[in-house]
């Protein structure tokens, strides 16, 4: 089995640790290029033991699966890059955001799976949606669910549903991170020292998170039952009320998601 990377980014090289680290490739038959950039193949190829090539004909030539993990507006002059030198039957997964299979397949007409996974599957624990075309074997299918499965938690919906994950967890980590952000600024305002702030955080994200995955009461639930009336977190949920916190989140979701299908439909205008 050989699989060879369009894209040398963060998102390749999280697939790649993944792969690499559960042994599901080795390590010499994984290829990766990128546009120029010397410095990060030759980095990965340290790091991973991996094969970097700025030749088509060698990266292409027997491959079994492409991913595709170029920046989405360089989408179209990387598929026809790679045209010349695939076979009918090569396999291409892309995790390019805004990128529909239709779009793919005007220019490659190929077994196609679109993936779209986050940012946590450095540390292998994304929440990694995929869909894909009539093409697709089963045999195909299933290496392409254990691959993916390498970086966390792999999930088949349907690609009218993509913008609306791309949206929620695509870029939830950021949301996450962006609550992070204020809960180290307000422990600050209110004495506590930083690396003492972190290390509370972070243990109270993975402990609520946990709860969430165990326990069989909704997430309503579970706030209530650490509510208790006139006590510190009623004033606190108080003061989130009062901003309608709860309000902007819903928002912030619902407008990444518009987003995503926006820059569908900009890709799909540019490709007539």
């Amino acid at each position: 089995m050989k699989i060879s990377f369009i894209g040398a980014g963060s998102m390749a090289e999280a697939i790649i640790s993944g792969i690499t680290h559960k042994k599901i490739i080795n390590e010499e038959n994984i290829y990766v290029t990128n546009r120029a950039d010397d410095m990060k193949l030759s980095s990965l190829k340290e790091k991973y033991k991996i094969q970097t090539t700025y030749e088509m004909k060698a990266l292409l030539s027997q491959t079994d699966i492409v991913v595709l993990a170029v920046k989405p507006k360089d989408a179209e002059e990387a598929l026809f890059a790679i045209r010349p030198f695939i076979n009918p039957t090569t396999l291409i997964i892309s995790v390019l955001a805004g990128i529909s299979i239709s779009y793919i397949e005007n220019i490659i007409n190929n077994p196609i799976i679109r993936a779209m996974p986050n940012t946590s599957a450095a540390i292998g624990k994304s929440a990694t949606a995929i869909t894909y075309n009539d093409k697709v074997s089963q045999e195909q299918l299933h290496f392409c669910i254990k691959l993916l499965s390498s970086i966390g938690n792999t999930t088949i919906v349907e690609e009218e549903k993509l913008d609306a994950i791309t949206g929620l967890s695509g870029s939830g980590p950021a949301y996450i991170y962006y609550i992070v952000e204020a809960m180290e600024q307000s422990a600050q305002e209110i004495g506590l020292e930083k690396a003492m702030a972190k290390k509370l955080i972070i243990q109270t994200l993975i402990g609520a998170a946990e709860m969430l995955e165990v326990s069989e009461k909704s997430p309503e639930d579970l706030r209530k039952a650490v509510t208790s009336p006139g006590g510190t977190t009623e004033a606190g949920i108080r003061i989130l009320d009062n901003k309608q916190v709860k309000d902007a989140f819903i928002h912030c979701i619902k407008e990444a998601a518009l987003q995503s299908k926006r820059l569908s439909q900009i890709n799909k205008i540019n490709q007539l």
